[in-house]
């Protein structure tokens, strides 16, 4: 899939987003800086991605939007550090997404509370 297309669809999806949660378009001058940080964002993340990891990660954020970003701000801030040297496979891409779901992985944890309970069968009266 060529860039252009997925742009355009990325663009449709958006579009779709916004009339389904009835966002009104807003200011022009706002809804322009969105869109050229959007556009850097992807001219950025097509210069670091590889075509087979850029595919995988518009998969991921057609299930998971807020995980996805998360990995493309993880790789902008790799590649504005010099931290990435060449374009990143569709396997390093997997590695990064597994750092990224360790770090957000939410900890669920249960305590017990016992509370002791005065019982007669504890002092033998049978």
């Amino acid at each position: 899939m060529a860039d252009e297309e997925l742009e355009a669809l990325r663009q449709q999806r958006l579009a779709e987003l916004q009339a389904k949660h009835g966002d009104p378009p807003g200011d022009p001058s706002q809804q322009e800086a969105k869109q050229r940080e959007a556009e850097l964002r992807n001219t950025i993340l097509a210069q670091v991605l590889d075509q087979a990891a850029r595919a995988r990660l518009s998969n991921l954020a057609l299930v998971k939007p807020d995980k996805a970003k998360a990995v493309e701000n993880y790789l902008i801030q790799m590649a504005r550090f010099g931290q990435l040297a060449g374009k990143v496979s569709e396997q390093g891409l997997i590695e990064i997404l597994e750092k990224v779901s360790q770090q957000t992985e939410k900890k669920t944890t249960v305590k017990f509370n016992r509370r002791k309970v005065l019982d007669s069968d504890e002092e033998g009266d049978y």
